[in-house]
């Protein structure tokens, strides 16, 4: 590896992250790393790891990584359901189209349920909305 090293690393995982303290190594050029912290992304609780004390310095900069990592994965949110619409619509032309007999027999229950469900929350969400148009959020 060429550069400067970052001071921590996030070794990331499904509900946050595994914190490392970067540290340059003498010698053949190696990097050591110490576990530090575990991060949880959605209560935002930092856990210590390990017989060392996070710095001011480490627990800012875990607090910012977990600032930006929650808005990258609201945006990866938004765009799935942004995609989940453009398979519906290559859904509905694939069902008009190609689909013979035997598929849509596997397939029609299975989506008439996940549609009516989602229908009824989308419907259910608008109308729970205030009535002057302010945006709430109901994680």
């Amino acid at each position: 590896m060429s550069g400067d090293l970052p001071a921590l690393y996030y070794r990331i995982r499904e509900n946050g992250a595994l914190v490392f303290r970067v540290r340059a190594e003498r010698g053949a050029q190696r990097i050591g790393m110490d576990q530090i912290a575990m991060v949880n992304v959605r209560t935002g609780e930092i856990s210590p790891r390990g017989a060392g004390v996070l710095t001011e310095a480490e627990t800012l900069a875990i607090a910012e990584w977990l600032a930006d990592r929650r808005a990258v994965l609201a945006e990866r949110e938004v765009d799935d359901i942004l995609r989940t619409v453009d398979h519906l619509n290559l859904t509905a032309h694939w069902a008009q189209s190609r689909a013979s007999a035997e598929d849509l027999d596997r397939v029609t229950d299975a989506l008439l349920l996940a549609m009516h469900d989602l229908r009824a929350v989308l419907v259910r969400k608008r109308a729970e909305r205030p009535a002057d148009g302010t945006a709430e959020s109901d994680g």
